[in-house]
């Protein structure tokens, strides 16, 4: 039988995991940037000095890479205090998790290293290590240059090559260089034509400085965007007439193209309905993979409401969430049914609107006798407030004591004055939402979060979720 001891450490790390799937530091509809950083800063360092293990296991988690970063920092920064068994598996997990980062985060992460002046032999390795797997070295040098400049010098490393040392450190001295790439840059300085066979992000600010009109840049340098960036200056091209940026939605992320459809005005929203309805559905089944047609009868509350809008730093974030949940459990579901909050039954057109009514479409979808019910909201419920909490309580208790309808409640929104994402009511799991994409593994962990299940089955969950995440078994042997 668990102690309470335990079951509050399950609970501890249940918030942290919740707090690190959905808090980014950036400013939400109902706090503001500081906020959310103290009281995330706060979770942080209370995790890694109660449950140190656990909070490197994280690391295997689906937990978004502000948070990944942060555990790395913290991890790295308070090496001393491990013990060997301890170091050998974080700096597997950080190895790990370092090759799933973007670069551009891997390098503010050495660059924050380096501003905290960590520097012990662990952090140099495992710099070091990271910089010898990138596959063009080159292409980092131009792209990255600053940090790749500064992480060099921070982990005392020699640049590969004979051209990447004169090339960053001075390239002024050199009067040519054999390497395509570093010879496109040097070019670049004084000739326009040079600067398209550049990265976008490092050829737009030789355009500028060239004056070249942001038309014919776009449309000439359209083929080296990667995919994200053609999909964030798909819009703005369409006002330079540059229509060869273009993005491939039929590759794009569920999440993300939720995003991407959302930023879009209802009239175009209207006049393209079949091309992003087919590539919402598309990427849904890739998402939703084996498990496609598997979750029986399922009901959806999604939350539309004015605060899905979201902050200037997350503009419609939540309201991603949502629509991109409602395609993915669309997928998912032998039969399905959603009820948003506005009563709106056209999915491709929802937008953030009017007060927050989870009581009353939680009591429609119940009316459905699904087998699964899922409840994606910020979890405040205002019209009248506290309705859901009270619909799900008397559910629970005195209509459905035996759970024959699962319902879990998904909140992409970390509320930071409660130091946690906000609960509907105690007898209903709640989970961090990033990324629907994440769904299924989110709805596995929930269940940890009903007050059934301990520490133990907890710890034996993240050793397992550690152990698929490095390749491998026995972890908790490893640890001796």
């Amino acid at each position: 039988m668990e102690s309470f001891a335990d079951l509050i450490a399950a609970e501890d790390v249940l918030i942290f995991v919740n707090a690190a799937v959905t808090a980014t530091g950036q400013r939400e509809f109902h706090s503001d940037a500081d906020q959310q950083q103290l009281s995330l800063g706060f979770l942080h360092e209370y995790v890694i000095g109660n449950y140190r293990e656990v909070y490197a296991a994280a690391l295997a988690l689906d937990i978004n890479d502000h948070n990944a970063a942060l555990i790395i920092q913290r991890l790295l920064e308070t090496a001393g205090e491990a013990t060997p068994a301890q170091r050998s598996t974080e700096g597997r997990l950080i190895a790990r998790r370092l090759t799933l980062l973007s670069p551009q985060r891997v390098y503010r992460l050495f660059r924050a290293l380096r501003r905290a002046k960590v520097n012990n032999r662990r952090t140099r390795a495992i710099m070091r290590d990271w910089i010898a797997t990138r596959p063009d070295p080159a292409f980092d040098a131009v792209k990255y240059r600053g940090g790749l400049k500064q992480a060099l010098r921070h982990a005392h490393l020699t640049p590969a090559g004979d051209e990447l040392g004169p090339f960053l450190f001075g390239p002024r001295a050199q009067q040519r260089f054999a390497t395509p790439i570093l010879e496109n840059w040097r070019r670049a300085h004084y000739e326009q034509a040079a600067l398209y066979e550049l990265p976008y992000t490092v050829a737009e600010g030789f355009a500028a400085r060239h004056g070249v009109p942001r038309g014919a840049f776009l449309e000439r340098i359209a083929p080296r965007m990667t995919r994200q960036e053609q999909l964030r200056l798909q819009q703005s091209a369409v006002g330079h007439r540059a229509d060869a940026v273009r993005a491939d939605l039929a590759r794009m992320p569920l999440t993300r193209l939720a995003s991407y459809v959302l930023a879009l005005p209802l009239a175009d929203r209207v006049d393209r309905r079949a091309e992003l309805t087919d590539a919402l559905r598309s990427a849904a089944r890739r998402a939703a993979g084996p498990h496609r047609g598997g979750w029986g009868k399922v009901a959806a509350v999604l939350d539309d409401s004015f605060s899905t809008a979201g902050s200037g730093q997350k503009r419609r974030r939540p309201l991603a969430a949502a629509l991109a949940a409602h395609h993915l459990l669309e997928a998912l579901a032998g039969e399905y049914t959603a009820f948003w909050t506005s009563g709106r039954s056209d999915a491709l057109l929802t937008h953030p609107y009017g007060p927050t009514p989870l009581g009353r479409r939680i009591l429609d979808a119940l009316e459905t006798a699904p087998q699964r019910l899922l409840i994606v909201s910020d979890g405040w419920d205002n019209a009248p407030p506290g309705l859901a909490a009270e619909v799900l309580r008397v559910w629970r208790t005195r209509l459905d004591p035996e759970r024959r309808t699962s319902i879990v409640h998904l909140n992409p929104v970390y509320d930071a004055d409660a130091i946690d994402v906000r609960r509907l009511a105690p007898t209903v799991p709640t989970a961090g939402l990033r990324d629907a994409e994440d769904l299924p593994a989110l709805v596995e962990l929930a269940q940890f979060a009903e007050g059934r299940t301990g520490a133990a089955e907890l710890t034996a969950y993240l050793d397992a979720r550690a152990a698929q995440f490095l390749g491998e078994h026995g972890l908790r042997e490893d640890r001796g």
